[in-house]
C-alpha cells in the first residue's frame, strides 16, 4: 500500500535541484494530522518522507501530481497562452496585442520516479527521473512527454555529488509563479535541463553558520545547441558555481510555494564559458550575481508555516546566455563582427502565511538589456521585460491545493519598426495582464 504523500512534497517536484535538506530531528517534531493538516510536513528532504517504496531492484518511489490551470490573457499569446513561458509581451498596436484569450490546460502535471541505492564509502546513493507534458509538437489536449530531470547522486555528511540532468547551477532564485515560468525571463535565469556534474560542499564555521560552495561543470546551451545567430565553430563546457552562507540565527521561513523551510542565506553565484563564431571570433559566455533568502518572521518549530513570512532577492549580469533567460538575446552586431548580448535583472519577493494552509505571494522581477547602442540595426528588440505578479493559495486536505494568480508583464522594445506577427505595428511596448487559477492534486 502506499502511504498518502502530503502537499509539501511537491517541494523538490517543483525545483529538484541538489540541495542540502534542513529537519528537525524526529524526537522533536509535532504530530500533525495530515488528513485535516496537508502541510505536516514542511521541509523533510528531498521529495518528503516516502516510507511505502514500492518494489525494485532498489528502493524506489513514484509521485507526482495533476494540475489543471485557466489563464485569461488580455493579449492572445498562442497556443501556449496558459503555460509559463513569459516570452516578450506582442506589441499593444499588433493583432495579438488586441485580441484577448482565454485557455484551459493540463500539461504542467508531472510524475516522478526516485531510487535509494546502495551506499557507497560511505554516502548515500539515490537518482531521480522525472517527466512533464511540455514535449514539443503536442496540443493541450494530446501533450508529448519532456525530460526535465535525470540524475544520480552520491551524499556524504557535507559533500554531495550530482551527475546527469539537473537544474543550471547559475541563477538559485526561482520565483514563486502558479504558472510555474518561476520569472524566467524576468531577473530569473534558471533551466531544469541542463546535463552537468556538479560538487556541493558543506563548511561547518560555528554551531549556527556554515558555506555552501559549489562547482560544476554544464552543458553550453546558450550557444552552438540553440543556433546562436552567425553561425558557431565550436564551444567549451561551462563552468558554474555558488558560495553562499547559511545561518540559523533567524530561525526558517517558507521558500518557493511555501514548501521548503529555509534559512538565512546570502552568497554569490556565477557561470563562464566560450565559443568560436564567425570571423574566428571568441564569444564568451559570462555571468555573476548575488542572492539572498531571509525569514522575516520565523516558524515556530521549524515545520509550522503559521504566521511565517520570508523575502528573496537576486541581481545580477550576464552576456550571451539567452537560453537561460538571463539575456534577451545571444549575440548582436552584424557577422563578422559578432558580440555577445550584454543584459541584467533584479528580482524581489515576500511570501505570508497567516494560517498553516493559506500563502499569500507578491513579487516583482525584471530583465534589462545593457547598453542599447550595441544593438544598432536590431529591430525591435527587447530593451526589457517585467513581470509583477501577486498569488494566493489555499490546501484544501493533503492532496489538493488550488491558487489564483495576477500577473502584469510588460515589455519594451527598441528600434521599433513596423515587423510581422506580435510585433506588427510602431508601437514601443506591449502590456498582457493575466489572470489564472490552478487546482493541484499531488500524488
Amino acid at each position: 500500500m502506499f502511504k498518502k504523500i502530503s502537499a509539501p512534497a511537491l517541494a523538490v517536484a517543483l525545483l529538484a535541484a541538489p540541495v542540502f535538506a534542513q529537519e528537525v530531528p524526529q524526537t522533536q517534531q509535532p504530530v500533525y494530522n495530515c488528513d485535516f493538516q496537508p502541510s505536516c510536513e514542511v521541509a523533510p528532504g528531498i521529495y518528503g518522507k516516502m516510507a511505502s517504496p514500492v518494489s525494485s531492484k532498489f528502493n524506489l518511489t513514484i509521485g507526482g501530481y495533476v494540475k489543471l490551470d485557466y489563464a485569461y490573457n488580455s493579449v492572445n499569446l498562442g497556443a501556449n497562452g496558459a503555460l509559463g513561458t513569459l516570452q516578450q509581451m506582442p506589441k499593444s498596436s499588433s493583432l495579438a496585442g488586441k485580441e484577448d484569450q482565454s485557455i484551459f490546460t493540463a500539461r504542467q502535471s508531472r510524475i516522478w520516479f526516485k531510487a535509494a541505492g546502495p551506499n557507497f564509502l560511505g554516502a548515500k546513493t539515490g537518482a531521480i527521473i522525472e517527466t512533464d507534458f511540455y514535449g514539443g509538437g503536442g496540443t493541450n489536449e494530446s501533450p508529448t512527454l519532456r525530460l526535465r530531470l535525470a540524475n544520480g547522486s552520491l551524499d556524504w555528511v557535507n559533500t554531495q555529488v550530482v551527475f546527469g540532468q539537473a537544474y543550471d547551477i547559475f541563477g538559485p532564485a526561482i520565483a514563486s509563479t502558479i504558472d510555474f515560468g518561476s520569472g524566467n525571463k524576468t531577473g530569473n535565469p534558471n533551466n531544469p535541463r541542463v546535463a552537468q556534474v556538479r560538487v556541493t560542499q558543506k563548511v561547518k564555521l560555528t554551531e549556527a553558520n556554515s558555506l555552501r560552495l559549489i562547482l560544476g561543470l554544464q552543458n553550453p546551451v546558450q550557444d552552438t545547441n540553440t543556433g546562436t545567430a552567425g553561425g558557431t565553430f565550436g564551444s567549451a563546457v561551462n563552468v558554474a558555481g555558488q558560495a553562499m552562507l547559511v545561518s540559523k540565527a533567524l530561525g526558517v521561513a517558507p521558500g518557493y510555494f511555501g514548501l521548503p523551510m529555509n534559512s538565512l542565506t546570502a552568497g554569490l553565484f556565477g557561470l563562464w564559458g566560450s565559443e568560436k563564431i564567425e570571423g574566428n571570433r571568441s564569444a564568451d559566455s559570462w555571468g555573476y550575481g548575488f542572492y539572498t533568502f531571509v525569514p522575516l518572521l520565523r516558524s515556530k518549530d521549524g515545520m509550522s508555516r503559521a504566521m511565517t513570512a520570508s523575502f528573496e532577492g537576486q541581481v545580477y549580469m550576464a552576456a550571451n546566455m539567452s537560453a537561460n533567460g538571463a539575456t534577451a538575446a545571444s549575440l548582436v552586431g552584424t557577422a563578422p563582427n559578432q558580440s555577445p548580448a550584454k543584459g541584467y535583472g533584479v528580482y524581489g519577493q515576500i511570501i505570508f502565511f497567516p494560517t498553516q494552509d493559506l500563502g499569500v505571494t507578491a513579487g516583482y522581477g525584471r530583465r534589462n538589456a545593457y547598453n542599447y547602442a550595441s544593438y544598432s540595426g536590431i529591430s525591435n528588440f527587447e530593451k526589457s521585460n517585467s513581470n509583477l505578479y501577486v498569488n494566493i493559495s489555499y490546501d484544501l486536505n493533503a492532496a489538493v491545493r488550488v491558487a489564483a494568480e495576477y500577473q502584469n508583464i510588460n515589455t519594451k522594445y527598441g528600434n521599433v519598426t513596423n515587423g510581422t506577427n506580435g510585433l506588427a505595428g510602431l508601437a514601443d511596448s506591449g502590456t498582457a495582464n493575466i489572470a489564472r487559477f490552478a487546482a493541484f492534486y499531488f500524488f
